[in-house]
């Protein structure tokens, strides 16, 4: 199957939606290049990076249930190779 190459920027406000979004994550982990998450206290949330290769359908499927959790924020770039 062919596979896409995104970065999916997370933008997190409610903490308590943080262990849901992990256990998606890892359950996408077989897909992840790589992640990066920065706390920003001053201004009271969690800004996270993930670069991932995969099929375009798991990557729009993954995006939507991020997006789906409270107070949770999401938007992906795909590279054009």
């Amino acid at each position: 199957m062919e596979t896409r190459v995104a970065v999916i920027s997370i933008i997190v406000e409610n903490d308590g939606s943080t262990a849901e979004l992990n256990g998606l994550l890892s359950g996408f982990s077989d897909y992840v290049i790589g992640r990066m998450g920065v706390p920003y206290k001053e201004r009271g949330v969690r800004l996270i990076s993930v670069a991932v290769d995969a099929p375009q359908d798991k990557i729009a499927a993954l995006s939507g249930r991020i997006g789906a959790l409270d107070g949770v924020s999401v938007k992906t770039a795909y590279a054009r190779i």
